[in-house]
Formats: structure tokens, C-alpha cells, sequence
């Protein structure tokens, strides 16, 4: 069985490697935004979607989402038994407010991927029906009925809000389990954290506004 420490590095490596994939989800998803009608977004998920290494990479990145949650989960539960009563005076300091409820925000960030998933993925794979009168290869005109309905679109911005926050707390502890945190730098580290999560909260949550209130 692997011990506590080697769950957390391994956790914080398949974490530092998800909070990077979503800046290159991020940059193909603002494609949709060029005004070509899609045509950017487009090339750029097939090349996605076909490519044998990008395959690859998608298959990687599965399983270290899997693997990352289900680590979270064990330590959760190795917390929690290893201190099953409460502390009378809880700590009031920023890093432990978000270290006592990233297990809660994972858990919404798991239930919103899986709904996510079935809308693009899962469609892909043929395993659901995409949306009335759109083309089960046309990502563009899926986007842009899910993100004019405006309950699921701010649904998906909460989440990417809740996503925020994981990530700030996410980035800042993963340097630290690796040993990649000293005095000199990690006031950089956490302006890096905190400006990496801003951007990818905010970064998300343009694309619903867009087709909800600005597109044509």
C-alpha cells in the first residue's frame, strides 16, 4: 500500500498536469468566439479529436482525473479517521478554509465533468444522442445550443467559479508536495495560483455570456 506521502505527490502531479490541460482546453474553447461561424473551433477538434497522440494524451488525462479523484478520496477518508472528533478551535487561516473543503468542491467539480462529458464525449463515442437537429460531429452548433440555454449556462459558470477556487488552493499545495515551494518564491507561487485560477474561471465563463447575450 502506498503510504500517505506518496499518495500526495502523486495526487499533486496528475493535478499540476490537469490544471495545465485546461489551458489548452481554454485556448481551443475561445476559438468559438472568432466570428468565423466556427470555423477555427472546428479544425481545431478535429485535429483534436483525430490526432493518434492528442488520443493519446485525452486517454492520459482520463485516467489522471480518475486517479487524482480517487487519491483525493482515500486521503479524505484517512484524514478523517485519523482525527474523528473535531477540533474545538478551528483554523481560521486562508490555505486551511480551502484545505478543509477541496473535497467538496471536487465533488461538484466530478458531478459537473460528468454532465459535461455526456454533452461533447460522450456524444462523440456515440453512447448519447446529441441535440435535437445538430450533427453529432458539429461541436460548434452543440456549444451554441447548450450555451443559449441560459440554466445550463449558469450552471456551468458556477461551476467554473467553484473550479476557481480548487484550482488557487489545487496549484499552491501541489508545489508544495513536490517540494517546489521555498520562502524566496512563494509569494510568486501563490500570485502565479491566483492568476492562473482567474483565468481559467473567468477565461470559461466568457463563452456562455457570449452566446447567451451577444451572439448573433
Amino acid at each position: 500500500m502506498y503510504s500517505s506521502i506518496t499518495k500526495k505527490i502523486l495526487m499533486g502531479i496528475f493535478g499540476l498536469f490537469l490544471a495545465l490541460f485546461l489551458l489548452i482546453h481554454l485556448t481551443v474553447n475561445l476559438l468559438m468566439l472568432a466570428g468565423d461561424d466556427g470555423r477555427l473551433f472546428t479544425e481545431a477538434s478535429h485535429f483534436m479529436t483525430t490526432n493518434i497522440l492528442i488520443k493519446i494524451v485525452e486517454y492520459v488525462l482520463f485516467a489522471s482525473f480518475f486517479l487524482h479523484i480517487l487519491i483525493g478520496i482515500v486521503l479524505f477518508i484517512q484524514n478523517w479517521f485519523s482525527r474523528p472528533v473535531g477540533y474545538y478551535v478551528v483554523n481560521k487561516s486562508h490555505t486551511e478554509f480551502f484545505s478543509k473543503y477541496m473535497i467538496y468542491t471536487g465533488i461538484i467539480i466530478f458531478i459537473f465533468l460528468v454532465l459535461h462529458f455526456m454533452d461533447f464525449f460522450f456524444i462523440r463515442m456515440e453512447w448519447v444522442q446529441p441535440p435535437a437537429g445538430v450533427d453529432k460531429h458539429d461541436f460548434y452548433r452543440m456549444a451554441v445550443a447548450l450555451f443559449q440555454n441560459k440554466a445550463y449556462s449558469f450552471v456551468y459558470i458556477a461551476f467554473f467559479i467553484f473550479l476557481g477556487f480548487h484550482l488557487n488552493h489545487a496549484i499552491m499545495s501541489g508545489f508544495q508536495t513536490l517540494g517546489l515551494n521555498h520562502t524566496t518564491y512563494n509569494k510568486a507561487i501563490r500570485i502565479v495560483s491566483f492568476v492562473y485560477a482567474l483565468v481559467i474561471a473567468v477565461g470559461f465563463s466568457t463563452i456562455p455570456v457570449y452566446f447567451m447575450f451577444f451572439y448573433q
